[in-house]
């Protein structure tokens, strides 16, 4: 996706990289253009090695509040879940925060065998997408399954003796702040969304342990190849929190197949509060982002216009009101 914050990479600063690290130069470099904020390019070096370099945006670009060292985040993360073993992810090669080469942070990574599940879906199967859909659902569980010491982003300072809902409130708040600082029109004014979902927000309390989460998990962040999951990429918005936070329980992918996989039969009442909390989340940062990043995707400017509004109805709906 084009946005005005990616920092774009010339072959001869890829070709810096590239020496700096394997001490070799570059055949070919093109730009991947799914991100949404870092720019990433494939990369292949002098020996036929294929590598993947991510770059952040520079320092000083205008962020949402919640985007707090994602580039640190996803290094350390992707670390993590590797060494856990049990979910296939990309190893890092290096992580370049100096801006000696580059004006930017930056990291190289391993590149994946295969292709986004989000690029091959439509042309694979029924059986094939319930595998990797319940493939998926066994795989989050176990990222899940890492347990933290507190609740909050996996890059930011917050306090253990912090609760979920009140974890999560203050990420909400940050949301509707950064709307309001670019006068973004919502469905309804601030204070009433900021007032419902007050009143809501304490069925989070149940939530006592702090779990990893992927939280951006979605079609586009998987690797499929020969018809089962190849990897899972982009954990820079991790944190913890609520397993039931993830994409794939939200009401854009949910499936019984992942639901299996994952070890759940069906969302209790309970749990669909909750999730009715995190789906708002999503779709107020699905529109307010639009502000910082400047897409020109009138297509999607307009997909998240009118989501937000089907958003704000099904939340009230779900709440019973």
């Amino acid at each position: 996706m084009e946005s005005s914050i990616k920092r774009k990479l010339t072959n001869e600063e890829l070709a810096a990289i590239a020496r700096s690290t394997f001490n070799q130069g570059i055949t070919a470099a093109a730009e991947l253009t799914d991100g949404w904020a870092n720019a990433a390019y494939l990369v292949t070096l002098e020996e036929g090695k294929q590598v993947i370099v991510k770059a952040a945006p520079p320092a000083g670009t205008k962020l949402m509040s919640y985007e707090q060292g994602l580039m640190k985040a996803e290094v350390k993360v992707l670390r993590l879940v590797q060494q856990a073993g049990k979910v296939p992810v990309p190893a890092v090669y290096k992580h370049d925060k100096s801006e000696s080469l580059v004006n930017c942070e930056y990291f190289i990574m391993e590149k994946l065998e295969g292709e986004p599940y989000n690029k091959v879906k439509e042309s694979l199967t029924e059986d094939q997408r319930i595998q990797i859909d319940y493939q998926l659902g066994i795989y989050n569980r176990e990222l899940n399954e890492i347990r933290g010491e507190r609740f909050g982003l996996y890059a930011a300072e917050s306090s253990a003796d912090d609760s979920w809902s009140e974890v999560f409130m203050s990420l909400l708040l940050g949301v509707l702040a950064d709307g309001e600082s670019e006068g973004v029109v919502l469905p309804a004014d601030y204070a009433t969304i900021r007032s419902e979902v007050a009143q809501r927000v304490g069925v989070l309390d149940e939530v006592t342990e702090p779990r990893l989460l992927h939280w951006d998990l979605w079609d586009g962040n998987v690797f499929v190849k020969d018809g089962e999951v190849s990897g899972i990429i982009d954990f820079e918005r991790a944190l913890w929190g609520d397993p039931l936070m993830e994409h794939y329980f939200s009401h854009f992918n949910l499936s019984p197949a992942f639901l299996e996989g994952y070890g759940l039969e069906e969302l209790s009442p309970e749990q669909q509060r909750r999730r009715a909390l995190y789906d708002l989340y999503l779709d107020l940062i699905f529109c307010i982002e639009c502000a910082f990043r400047q897409y020109e995707d009138q297509e999607h400017l307009q997909w998240a216009q009118d989501n937000i509004v089907q958003g704000w109805e099904r939340f009230l709906e779900a709440s019973g009101k």
